[in-house]
């Protein structure tokens, strides 16, 4: 289905800063794509650009084949938004709100009862629908921007720090109805939660000072950062014997070793892409060795976010 967002050399100056400093990306179709970088790094801005709340000083960019500034009507009928601080009027009912944003959004009358009742089930909000929204939490009014952002049944969905101030439990129910958004949806997710990240996005863009610091899947970005793979290992026997044994698989750059009165403790790096540890495993038991412990060690996306935000 190809791109279903696509940046291309976007800039956004405001006096003489460049908040967005020829930005290029591009979202799939069903993707849910993780979009990372430390505050003031440009990601509300290139938001608001993309939703048509701001324009831009340079590039383009399109939304559904939709150009952002040329087509925005065309470009806000295809998607949802949610900002970070929801705005909703206080004053208004649940309900009342929906059906107020579902008249907005041009929902045809004969659906609007439907997906009403639709967005309320999916957000969780049928027992505050009579309640007034300035008497919700945080956690309830977020689902009231999900539950409006979903009304008209975008095929897009930008969500800008989604569970923000949300109670563990609300921040469950959120990442749940998130994921069962994918697929479905197309969805490009800010956050600066990063296990949230790892949990709901198959690729990730890391922008730092306006610009993509780097972008891919976690796996990808762990291999480019650290440049192979690294094992760790505790085993009870002869250095000597270990060493020499280790030494003959052609695959292992190199090896740490302590030794702690004879339980080995060491570290292993291997060539990219090649998964080792059945070689390594034979060859320690070869050598008389008891493996006590042998795992992969990853980096965490919050190691790759810092190493790559801080070295830029």
């Amino acid at each position: 289905m190809g791109a279903m967002i696509q940046v291309e050399h976007l800039s956004k100056a405001y006096a003489n800063t460049l908040a967005v400093d020829d930005l290029s990306f591009e979202v799939q179709a069903g993707e849910i794509l993780g979009f990372l970088g430390p505050n003031g790094a440009g990601k509300t801005t290139t938001m608001r650009i993309l939703t048509g709340f701001m324009p831009a000083t340079s590039g383009t960019a399109t939304v559904a084949g939709f150009d952002v500034f040329k087509q925005s009507y065309d470009v806000r009928k295809v998607l949802g938004y949610l900002p970070e601080n929801v705005p909703v009027y206080t004053d208004m009912r649940v309900e009342e709100y929906l059906r107020y944003r579902a008249k907005v959004k041009e929902v045809p009358r004969a659906e609007r009862k439907n997906r009403i009742e639709s967005a309320m089930e999916r957000c969780f909000l049928k027992e505050v629908r009579r309640k007034l929204t300035g008497q919700l939490s945080k956690g309830f009014r977020q689902r009231v921007g999900l539950a409006s952002c979903l009304l008209h049944n975008p095929k897009i969905l930008i969500l800008d720090e989604p569970t923000i101030g949300l109670d563990p439990t609300q921040i469950r129910a959120a990442r749940s109805l998130i994921q069962s958004l994918g697929g479905e949806h197309t969805i490009l997710l800010s956050t600066h939660i990063l296990p949230e990240v790892e949990m709901l996005c198959k690729r990730v863009i890391i922008i730092n000072r306006g610009r993509v610091a780097d972008q891919g899947t976690p796996d990808e970005l762990t291999q480019k950062m650290r440049g192979g793979n690294r094992l760790r290992a505790e085993v009870r026997g002869s250095k000597e014997k270990l060493q020499a044994a280790l030494a003959r698989i052609p695959s292992l750059r190199s090896v740490t070793w302590d030794d702690k009165n004879g339980v080995q403790d060491f570290t292993l790096e291997t060539d990219p892409g090649r998964d080792v540890r059945e070689e390594i495993s034979t060859a320690i038991i070869g050598a008389g060795g008891v493996i006590r412990e042998l795992h992969r060690e990853t980096l965490t996306l919050e190691d790759i976010f810092v190493r790559i935000t801080t070295q830029e």
